[in-house]
């Protein structure tokens, strides 16, 4: 089945950097798009960024274009994401999902918490 493992979240100030990563397996990994979710405390979950199977052309929010980077590795079955220029409010839990199936699939889920 289907698994995917977020890792690299914590405690960071405004301003500061984390990098996120995400490993899959159960699924042909450099055969599929790649993308990042978040949700907030008391909000729905919401796209952050997504990366085509070749690692092509990427896709962001607007809320955080400029600032994070989407990246993977398919020799590692791994998906990244680059966080520069925190803000308190990209505070959430973030999720790696991938449209394999049915449906989405998600991961666990990992903290990121932005606060000084």
């Amino acid at each position: 089945q289907v698994q995917l493992v977020e890792s690299g979240g914590g405690l960071v100030q405004p301003g500061g950097s984390l990098r996120l990563s995400c490993t899959a397996s159960g699924f042909p990994f450099s055969k599929y798009a790649m993308n990042w979710y978040r949700q907030a405390p008391g909000k729905e979950r919401e796209f952050v960024a997504g990366m085509p199977s070749s690692g092509g052309n990427s896709n962001y929010a607007d809320s955080v274009n400029g600032r994070f980077t989407i990246s993977r590795d398919n020799t590692k079955n791994t998906v990244y994401l680059q966080m520069n220029m925190l803000k308190p409010e990209d505070t959430a839990v973030y999720y790696c999902v991938v449209y394999y199936g049915v449906g989405p699939q998600w991961g666990q889920g990992t903290q990121v918490t932005v606060s000084s």
